[in-house]
């Protein structure tokens, strides 16, 4: 097993105007430099994207659409797509889970089995599943401070490997509320709103 240093990113942005770009971006002695970038717009005003660029980590995009990106400032977990390098990732999720657990974001990668959890609102967890070739991996990521001070810090626990914290860093630029236990109550309130408003039209 190698020991991974804990990682941290710092708050950063680059450019002008309608051209800004913001996100995290940091190093790593394992890893190398690791920048992420969100939101970017795309196509139409109704698709956001953050992005994961890196020196040695691979590419990884994360897309939502919809209506509802108009009115949010980081991508969401509804109508998602995730790429990492020049695959496609398998998402799905329980909506009505009742424990941390069962509302984890699950996602299939290169044949890894992965679960993101939010421990809170600016904490959350990342686990590679334990399989026949290894001992899987933990990643825990808080983001802390604000303004200018703000910052991700990324410990891992395991073997980890590129795309581990290619994936682990994405959702710090991913909005996570619903799958912490107040975003899904919200999220749920949303929906039963929405199918009354429909059924009464």
């Amino acid at each position: 097993m190698h020991a991974t240093r804990p990682i941290t990113l710092h708050a950063w942005q680059q450019g002008e105007s309608h051209e800004r770009r913001t996100g995290w971006h940091g190093s790593s002695p394992e890893f190398g430099d690791v920048t992420v970038l969100f939101p970017l717009a795309i196509h139409s005003s109704r698709t956001l994207m953050s992005e994961v660029r890196g020196t040695v980590i691979p590419h990884a995009s994360y897309s939502s659409a919809g209506l509802h990106s108009q009115v949010m400032s980081l991508p969401g977990l509804n109508g998602a797509r995730l790429e990492v390098g020049d695959r496609s990732v398998r998402l799905r999720r329980n909506r009505w889970g009742l424990t941390r657990r069962g509302r984890s974001l699950r996602m299939e990668h290169a044949q890894d089995a992965y679960r993101l959890t939010a421990i809170s609102r600016r904490h959350y967890m990342l686990t590679r599943e334990r399989d026949a070739e290894g001992a899987g991996v933990t990643i825990t990521v808080k983001q802390a401070g604000i303004g200018k001070g703000k910052r991700l810090t990324v410990s891992v626990s395991g073997d980890a490997q590129g795309a581990d914290i290619t994936l682990a860093v994405l959702f710090g630029a991913v909005d996570r509320a619903p799958l912490t236990r107040g975003g899904a109550v919200r999220a749920a309130l949303s929906r039963s709103f929405a199918f009354y408003a429909e059924s009464q039209s």
